[in-house]
């Protein structure tokens, strides 16, 4: 597999697990029109992700397409970050993930707009501005938990202490990433990592809320090394697909 097809996998496969995990919340979100909005905000995730899915086919010219990706690959061959396949617990845990991603998902894309590849550059335009309410939304929510209760507080704070160790996996860099890079395909991460940090601990600390301290940090993700969550969500998400390999929707 080349680099640019790697690089887009990576970027659609973040999507792609990240939707699949916000989807669980549909129906039970904690009322009628947050249910809609964080539904919505998948949906969103999970067009990015499959217009990604759709130019990786292209660039590999194998006969693929963007079924055979999400569906019939195993859970080595995918390259999201473990910040995403975290499973959503409560509202707040949901949320402190999803605000994480989402002010990184601005920074990129907002870069990725930029790209030599004119198909990534599109998608790019078109996410940003859905990243845009994204990382309003969820910002707001983590404003709320921080400034209500002790309980939403508590809760926040938990899972701030259990998925910071997941977000240097976002940062993730290797030989895919300095090509893609090199030939101005991508952006490079680090190089808006510590605004990433700036803004996600100040927006902590207006909620009353803070990281936690000599956190070993985890990654792998990009490189197909996962969490044990990772099965149960592939599990889920591909069993209609392997057990109907030859239907027609």
């Amino acid at each position: 597999m080349n680099n640019h097809l790697k690089y887009i996998l990576r970027l659609a496969d973040n999507g792609l697990i990240l939707s699949q995990r916000l989807s669980e919340w549909t129906g039970h979100g904690p009322f009628l029109e947050e249910d809609l909005a964080l539904t919505n905000i998948s949906l969103d995730i999970l067009g990015r992700s499959k217009a990604l899915l759709e130019y990786a086919a292209k660039i590999e010219n194998k006969n693929n397409t963007e079924d055979t990706f999400a569906y019939s690959r195993s859970e080595r061959d995918f390259y999201n970050t473990k910040l995403v396949e975290q499973p959503n617990n409560d509202y707040a845990f949901t949320l402190i993930r999803q605000v994480m991603v989402d002010n990184f998902d601005l920074h990129l894309y907002t870069g990725l707009q930029n790209s030599s590849d004119e198909t990534i550059a599109g998608i790019a335009a078109k996410s940003v501005k859905e990243i845009t309410y994204h990382y309003r939304h969820s910002s707001n929510w983590i404003l709320r938990f921080g400034l209500g209760t002790d309980e939403s507080n508590l809760k926040a704070q938990n899972a701030i202490n259990e998925l910071w160790r997941f977000s240097d996996d976002l940062f993730y860099s290797d030989e895919v990433e300095e090509w893609a890079v090199k030939q101005k395909i991508a952006v490079d991460a680090n190089s808006f990592k510590a605004k990433w940090q700036k803004e996600i601990i100040t927006l902590f600390q207006e909620a009353n809320l803070g990281i936690p301290k000599d956190t070993f940090m985890q990654t792998g993700g990009k490189i197909g090394l996962h969490t044990e969550h990772m099965g149960y969500i592939l599990a889920e998400m591909q069993s209609l697909a392997r057990s109907m390999p030859d239907a027609k929707w």
